[in-house]
């Protein structure tokens, strides 16, 4: 059997870590927006017969989505066990809203 060494001038390691980057970075950034608005106002993002049945203000519950997409990125970031994690909890959470 033929052993591949990865090495990190090989296309497909590059493209590991930049999708390694981006799954980072994304949610990171995008939560942290959650409280700064800087690149957009969230609170209008959320339905309004989503947020007309919430028992708090959607501006709260968008805060809550941030938290859980600087959770993930720091899961993300931990490796391959944080990933697994993450991916064990949405698969649970996809359960219990079905």
């Amino acid at each position: 059997m033929v052993q591949m060494i990865v090495t990190k001038t090989r296309p497909a390691y590059q493209a590991y870590q930049l999708l390694y980057l981006g799954f980072i970075v994304a949610p990171l950034v995008a939560g942290l927006d959650k409280f700064t608005h800087f690149l957009t106002d969230w609170d209008q993002y959320l339905a309004p017969v989503v947020a007309g049945r919430l028992p708090f203000s959607a501006h709260t519950s968008m805060l809550f989505v941030g938290v859980v997409e600087i959770g993930a990125a720091a899961l993300v970031a931990l490796g391959p066990l944080g990933a697994l994690a993450l991916a064990q909890l949405s698969e649970e959470f996809a359960e219990g809203a079905a």
